[in-house]
């Protein structure tokens, strides 16, 4: 039985999103963030030494961070490569780059956005928000918000141009890519983006999308 370490509200949802959409049983290891700081519980370092979320436990392979399994289960089990482009084709290209793109380009910025709209609130002191949020937001509006808008509309035309991010076909960059997508339309909104907006919709519609929000739970950034 495959076993998924996930953190309420985060990035392993993608994991159980994959999971279902292979039709694989697993059992979900579930773990609460705490309500102040909003961090995962101490817990988590039992199953890994960060402490991060998530992990995938196979039989005696145990492998984290979301992309690193994301190609694990890939290779494992989806034997009819339902969700990747063939090898060596223009879509397969463009899915290795979204796949990795997700973490290291769009994720950077929407957590330093969510780090910075913290200053402002508990647990920092009471006398020390207001210079939090003066420089959150000056942050956030000289460098943070220009920044994203432009990777919005780089989302929006690579949608223009093709269905799914690596082309017509549903892969599993599209689940990598899920979660930078809900977390800016939770925290700033996709603005007047009709691709972006449309794609969000389409992943929702997905049968395996909704049985891993209810499976997993109903984000809440």
């Amino acid at each position: 039985m495959i076993g998924v370490h996930h953190l309420e509200n985060s990035r392993s949802q993608r994991v159980l999103w994959l999971l279902e959409e292979l039709e694989l049983d697993y059992e979900i290891v579930g773990y609460r963030r705490d309500p102040q700081t909003m961090l995962a519980p101490d817990s988590l370092k039992q199953v890994h030494p960060l402490g991060k979320s998530p992990v995938l436990v196979d039989d005696q392979v145990s492998v984290a961070e979301s992309g690193a399994i994301i190609d694990y289960l890939i290779e494992a089990y989806d034997h009819q490569r339902r969700l990747v482009p063939p090898a060596g084709s223009a879509e397969y290209r463009h899915y290795r780059y979204w796949l990795h793109y997700a973490e290291g380009s769009a994720m950077p910025l929407l957590v330093m956005s969510l780090v910075f709209t913290r200053l402002g609130k508990p647990p920092v002191p009471a006398l020390m928000r207001p210079f939090g949020r003066a420089l959150a937001n000056g942050v956030k509006a000289k460098y943070l918000e220009p920044q994203m808008r432009r990777h919005l509309d780089f989302w929006e035309s690579q949608l223009a141009a093709s269905r799914w991010f690596a082309g017509e076909q549903f892969t599993a960059a599209d689940i990598q890519m899920s979660f930078p997508l809900l977390a800016r339309e939770a925290r700033g909104g996709l603005g007047e983006r009709p691709n972006l907006l449309a794609c969000l919709a389409r992943m929702r519609e997905r049968p395996a999308y909704q049985r891993a929000i209810e499976k997993g739970g109903e984000f809440s950034m």
